[in-house]
């Protein structure tokens, strides 16, 4: 595989599992450095073993995304390992707690807003402007197909993810003359421990899910880290404040 990122730097937000973890294996393999930043490390340390087998190099960061310290301590440890940073895909979130708008509580509203959007406004925040003095960059922000369609029952995903587009949106105009792109992926079901706690596993309720999508299955994380991959790279040089549905045709039915 061409090493188009050799000798760059990327962070990865919920790096320890599921689409983080195959972004971050998917930098390392095109020769970049990998940030690993999670409120959980996963104690077999399988994305760093993933890393390492890719012929990459990267570290783990224990980081709170809802705190800014913790956001800070990250990139301050990226640039005394490496010197730069280069991409950055800000993906931790939660799902939150299943509930209609009136039964919604306001512990389980602000959680999820400050993980899911308050958590990408912060990174952002500090990432922007690392790479605005370096004067190149490329951010993207984990939205899903909830930032583009409403979703009964889970107003407070619904409500952080469609923030996050246009948070993006906002961040890629005032950044687009600067030397750095902002986009968005826009994740429809894919498997991973997030899809495994909504259905619980149940068979029946996984197979309504992947009736939902048009292409028939459930998507792959693999298949979210490279259209993130396409995104960081200068092959979507032009390419900026767009949220890009990886659905299986979900939003397009």
């Amino acid at each position: 595989m061409e090493k188009i990122f050799e000798n760059k730097v990327a962070i990865v937000t919920g790096g320890s599992f599921g689409i983080g973890r195959a972004t971050a294996v998917a930098f390392a393999k095109r020769g970049a450095n990998v940030v690993i930043a999670d409120w959980i490390e996963d104690e077999e340390q399988l994305t760093l073993k993933q890393i390492e087998a890719a012929g990459g190099n990267g570290f783990f960061v224990k980081c709170d995304v809802s705190k800014p310290g913790d956001i800070t301590a990250v990139i301050d440890k990226a640039f005394s390992a490496y010197g730069r940073l280069d991409f950055a895909f800000n993906n931790a979130g939660i799902e939150g707690i299943s509930a209609v708008t009136q039964e919604c509580t306001q512990d389980n509203w602000e959680r999820t807003i400050a993980i899911n959007l308050t958590g990408v406004w912060l990174c952002m925040k500090h990432e922007l402007s690392h790479m605005i003095r370096q004067g190149r960059g490329a951010i993207v922000n984990c939205a899903s197909v909830a930032g583009l369609i409403g979703f009964a029952g889970l107003p407070a995903y619904v409500a952080s993810k469609h923030g996050v587009i246009g948070l993006t949106k906002t961040a890629a105009l005032e950044t687009a003359k600067l030397g750095v792109r902002v986009n968005a992926v826009c994740p429809g079901v894919i498997r991973t421990a997030m899809i495994d706690r909504i259905t619980g596993k149940d068979k029946v309720v996984e197979q309504q899910f992947v009736n939902m999508e048009p292409i028939g299955r459930f998507g792959e994380p693999e298949e979210v880290a490279e259209a993130v991959i396409w995104l960081c790279s200068d092959e979507a040089s032009f390419v900026t404040g767009h949220a890009m549905p990886v659905d299986g045709g979900w939003i397009a039915a």
